[in-house]
């Protein structure tokens, strides 16, 4: 998407180009006239002529009048780098997105990319484990019936719980790295871990409960049960886990 300031210069010169090029015309009419009047005398096709050259001198002053009008406008400012990227990345996004599949794109695109950041740290492997699983189950939900939607809604929530954990359990990762400061910081990532291992399991066992589900296993209906009043209550402890009070906190050398 091309920014104010663009448009604006690519306006300003167009309008100059269009003055030049009338004032051409101008004076090739008007020359032309001066010699095949005098040359010919007046006729009929002479008032032609003179009518061709006055039309294009009034044309071409006023093409200069919009030009230096427009000039004496301020021009946009540089627009924000960061900003004019993110517009233009959200402007191919949205072209992808129209296009039969590319939302599904779109979305692998995204995950594939958060893996790579993850690469190397501990969380990359719950990660890809909820990535499998998060990609069985988008295709189970149409053949689960509108039973089992709360179900769905609850594995969305702690799907989305589980990232943000994940993120947060890399953050502190990280931070361990820069040195003999980042110790303290081995409980708290213990305990993220562990809590992210938990969730990751309990989202598996509702995929799984929910695949047995669609083979219309009937032992499988009590599991999703079972297995969602279980993902629910890990939710629950991801949500305490994110107040302040409940936060894991790194220990002081």
């Amino acid at each position: 998407m091309a920014s104010d300031r663009t448009k604006h210069l690519k306006r300003l010169r167009r309008l100059h180009r269009s003055a030049r090029g009338w004032s051409v015309r101008a004076g090739l009419l008007t020359g032309a006239t001066a010699v095949l009047v005098p040359y010919a005398g007046l006729g009929l096709a002479d008032a032609f002529w003179a009518a061709a050259a006055g039309g294009s001198i009034a044309i071409a002053i006023w093409r200069w009048i919009d030009y230096r009008a427009f000039r004496a406008l301020p021009i946009p400012p540089e627009p924000d780098p960061a900003l004019a990227g993110a517009m233009a990345r959200d402007k191919l996004i949205g072209l992808v997105q129209r296009l039969p599949a590319g939302r599904t794109a779109v979305a692998e695109f995204d995950r594939q990319r958060e893996s790579f950041k993850l690469r190397g740290l501990t969380v990359a492997e719950p990660w890809r484990r909820l990535d499998r699983a998060s990609g069985m189950l988008s295709g189970l939900v149409g053949r689960l019936g509108p039973a089992a939607e709360a179900a769905v809604l609850d594995a969305t929530v702690a799907e989305r719980q589980l990232r943000d954990l994940a993120q947060r359990c890399a953050s502190v990762e990280r931070a361990m790295s820069i040195g003999p400061a980042g110790e303290g910081l081995r409980p708290a990532h213990r305990a993220l871990s562990e809590q992210l291992e938990q969730g990751v399991t309990a989202y598996e066992q509702f995929v799984t409960a929910a695949a047995g589900c669609v083979a219309e296993d009937s032992a499988a209906v009590g599991s999703l049960t079972d297995a969602t009043a279980f993902l629910r209550g890990v939710a629950e402890g991801l949500a305490d886990l994110r107040s302040p009070h409940t936060a894991p906190r790194p220990q002081t050398a």
